[in-house]
């Protein structure tokens, strides 16, 4: 079995300046405040959070949806990796990211939901409106 999130959060800026500064090692970087490395490009694979996260991009669709493979070092060896799917929609003032993220392994979704929300939608919040 595995467990499932779906969670957004809206941003005062374009759905492009958010897809570009995801795939971006510099932006990603910056708004987490720990180092990744991102081959922008699908194929290309990415570490995030000085190599706690790693995958590889399975799909772009520019300023709209990027789709990854997703892992922590906190999953089961055995587990098969998560997916990540990032869509963003233009809303008023702004843009709404949405997180699906799927395939997590059983028990560790609530961690995630907490990783989402503190590690990366209240800094993204402060990096976007600095």
């Amino acid at each position: 079995m595995s467990e499932e999130l779906v969670l957004s959060v809206d941003f005062p800026v374009t759905s492009c300046r958010i897809y570009e500064a995801w795939l971006d090692s510099q932006a990603h970087g910056q708004f987490t405040g720990s180092a990744a490395e991102i081959d922008a490009r699908v194929g290309g694979e990415f570490t995030a959070w000085d190599g706690y996260i790693s995958g590889q991009t399975l799909a772009l669709e520019p300023c709209r949806r990027i789709l990854q493979s997703w892992r922590t070092t906190e999953f089961p060896p055995e587990a098969p990796d998560s997916l990540l799917e990032v869509l963003i929609d233009e809303v008023n003032q702004g843009a709404r990211l949405t997180l699906r993220h799927t395939l997590i392994p059983d028990g560790q979704a609530d961690q995630y939901r907490e990783g989402w929300e503190d590690f990366y939608f209240k800094p993204m919040l402060e990096f976007f409106t600095d």
